[in-house]
């Protein structure tokens, strides 16, 4: 680590010299030679380089963007080489290549303040060391071994033996305990940091290469921290500790107000936007324009998510723009008018259901419809028409009664009667 360190002691200088000017400021409220002091001014250094980072990671976010347009491609490009791996990972990357897209991108953030972590360790090795170094000179390395956070010195670690510990008035219990502590809240910020964003923030419908180098990621960071946080200085776990609580607060934020497309952090927040714009008719700023206006703009490419978004505001007789605005919809409050609805409530009317007839009440209704079918047969047949039989004279029953009788090959229901021949 102090090889590592040495390859960037040409930024030793200048964090030394940030540390100096945020102690003369905390010092002159706590005290110069208090843990507080000092501790601060770590924290205020974070702050200050995190700030700094800002727009590197507003390009992140834009990198990590570009990847989610890119998701409808990566899919087909799995499904067509979904049995050849080699062939898959070819053509992942020559997409990538194409679209000038890194699916490192998340890792610049890292890298970026990766010199001013070991700066800030050579720092406070140098102080534990006795020895002075960049704008600290002897009067503030003393003020410096003299701090102690809770009880542990600041240039303290883990793994020192008792007689150093006890050389910076410290004990070596006080030591272990402070420094276990902050090493197993490191490692546990960096876990939930990376979890959320797998479980909440990400696509599942498609997997990636990417998704699968950030699922190892949050089971190894948080490894990788436990095991080298022993050999840490607490002044640099108070370091990654307040980087990390930043971390994790500032994907929170993203999470919350910029979800990625397809993630279950979307659907919540479209579930919430849905219901404001549901409420006020309209859209409150430009970020939920722009969201809406990239909605309409997928058209059939819109997720489960965004398709309920949309069929939402229409029930609701509201109708997302192209430039991202929602107005009435014209064409669903007539609708609703010609159904008896008020237009915006998005009511339907009221089906009406038959009332439940008794057994007794169903029998006699059966009855009197098959009544009214008899009586309309019967009316339907001719009144004038006799049968056959009764024309031929002679052959007339006794009783006044005459029944015809279907011959074979005769159609059967009532005959036309015969003209008489002529003579």
């Amino acid at each position: 680590m102090d090889t590592i360190a040495s390859l960037f002691s040409f930024i030793t200088t200048p964090v030394s010299w940030v540390i100096v000017q945020f102690h003369s400021v905390y010092g002159a409220i706590f005290g110069p030679d208090t843990g507080w002091a000092w501790g601060l001014s770590i924290v205020s250094l974070v702050i200050l380089i995190r700030i700094c980072l800002i727009p590197l990671f507003v390009k992140q976010i834009k990198a990590t963007r570009a990847m989610q347009t890119l998701q409808p491609e990566m899919k087909k490009i799995q499904e067509r080489y979904k049995n050849d791996r080699q062939r898959q990972s070819e053509e992942m990357m020559k997409l990538y290549k194409e679209t000038g897209t890194n699916p490192l991108s998340s890792c610049l953030p890292i890298l970026a303040q990766s010199p001013f972590f070991f700066a800030l360790y050579h720092v406070l090795n140098s102080i534990a060391s006795n020895d002075t170094v960049g704008v600290i000179n002897e009067r503030l390395l003393e003020s410096a071994q003299k701090a102690h956070i809770f009880g542990a010195p600041l240039a303290a670690k883990f793994t020192d033996s008792s007689d150093k510990v006890e050389a910076l008035n410290s004990s070596l219990t006080d030591v272990r305990v402070v420094t276990a502590i902050m090493i197993v809240l490191m490692s546990l910020s960096q876990f939930y940091t990376q979890r959320q964003l797998m479980t909440k923030n990400v696509d599942t419908s498609v997997k990636t290469p990417f998704m699968q180098q950030q699922k190892m990621l949050m089971y190894i960071f948080p490894v990788i921290f436990a095991v080298f946080g022993i050999n840490f200085p607490v002044g640099v776990l108070v370091y990654w500790l307040t980087t990390n609580v930043w971390t994790m607060g500032q994907q929170m934020y993203v999470i919350h107000n910029n979800p990625t497309p397809g993630s279950k952090a979307q659907a919540a927040y479209l579930e919430r936007l849905s219901k404001h714009v549901t409420r006020h008719g309209k859209t409150r700023n430009r970020r939920e324009r722009a969201i809406v206006k990239a909605i309409v703009a997928k058209g059939r490419d819109r997720n489960e998510y965004e398709r309920k978004f949309i069929n939402g505001l229409n029930k609701a007789g509201l109708a997302a723009q192209t430039d991202g605005a929602v107005i009435k919809s014209e064409s669903s409050a007539e609708a609703q008018a010609e159904d008896g609805t008020r237009a915006g409530t998005g009511a339907t009317p009221k089906r009406q259901q038959p009332k439940r007839q008794s057994k007794s009440q169903r029998q006699s209704g059966a009855a009197k419809a098959a009544g009214e079918s008899t009586s309309l047969t019967k009316s339907d047949e001719p009144q004038d028409a006799k049968p056959a039989s009764a024309a031929k004279k002679g052959n007339a029953k006794p009783g006044g009664t005459t029944r015809s009788k279907a011959q074979s090959g005769q159609r059967k229901g009532p005959q036309r009667p015969k003209s008489p021949s002529k003579k």
